[in-house]
């Protein structure tokens, strides 16, 4: 049994808060380089080159990339062989992201109810994902979630008969409702099957590879690649002002699911696709 102080994923969790809102990914830096290069819309050209120039600026200043620094998506993935000590470990990552958020600075976005809309002034608590895994290993993933693109995702509860292009056509038209707002070039998270609630977190993690991989089934690589390739025909282009550049990648995430079913969820990020991870 190995042991981990509570002391320690606080610290990691101010971090990872503070680190991923400040330093996008390189997987992403080098898309939008790309896009860029692409473009032959000057307009979008020039878009995708301001944002890059944000990107660079909020590293070198140390600041957020964004104005919306997100509401703390945590993923937690603990080995059953680890044990935690000195206290919670929830507590200890919502005190980690209270940290995170004060002292770097970032805004702090939470309200304490969903309806009487108060803000808990410290950006807690987090939305957090447990899955237990073999082994004595902790590692710990926060993804800052904006709104503007949380608010254009979309599940559906296909027929089965629906199959394969029911799902495209109900990617293609979410991403169509979503236009500018989620301020593209996007990066899409789509989740099949399971149940409804199973898809949405498929298409949510689905967000956090790497967009230089594509899924390890051939089949699903493909369809990422098709549907990437019908989503920047629909030329929304960087920030809704037209282009060859709607998406910089489509991500599936796929679960076994009812006989009687075919969940499908789309979760959208957009061109500031953050999320760090840290292992204990």
């Amino acid at each position: 049994m190995r042991e981990i102080d509570v002391s320690k994923i606080i610290e990691g969790v101010e971090e990872l808060c503070i680190s991923s809102n400040y330093y996008l990914g390189d997987d992403i830096r080098e898309k939008l380089i790309n896009a860029k290069n692409d473009e032959t819309f000057p307009i979008a050209e020039g878009i995708i080159e301001k944002i890059l120039k944000n990107v660079d600026i909020a590293k070198n200043e140390n600041m957020p990339m964004c104005q919306d620094t997100g509401m703390a998506c945590v993923f937690v993935e603990i080995g059953q062989e680890v044990h935690i000590k000195g206290g919670s470990l929830e507590d200890a990552i919502n005190e980690g992201v209270r940290r995170g958020y004060k002292n770097g600075y970032l805004r702090k976005s939470v309200v304490k109810d969903p309806l009487n809309r108060v803000n808990t002034k410290d950006n807690t608590p987090a939305v957090i994902t447990y899955n237990i895994v073999e082994g004595d290993k902790l590692k710990i993933t926060v993804a800052p979630k904006g709104f503007g693109s949380e608010n254009m995702s979309r599940l559906k509860m296909l027929k089965p008969a629906d199959g394969v292009e029911g799902v495209k056509d109900f990617v293609l038209e979410t991403v169509k409702i979503a236009g500018p707002n989620p301020c593209p070039p996007i990066v899409v998270g789509v989740g099949i099957g399971g149940t409804f609630d199973r898809a949405a977190l498929l298409a949510k993690k689905a967000l956090l590879r790497n967009v230089k991989e594509k899924n390890k089934d051939e089949y699903y690589a493909n369809l990422e690649d098709e549907l990437l390739e019908k989503i920047n025909k629909l030329g929304i282009g960087p920030q809704g002002f037209g282009g060859k550049n709607t998406a910089l990648k489509v991500n599936i995430e796929t679960y076994p699911t009812h006989i009687a079913g075919l969940p499908v969820a789309v979760n959208i990020n957009c061109h500031v696709t953050r999320h760090l991870e840290k292992e204990f």
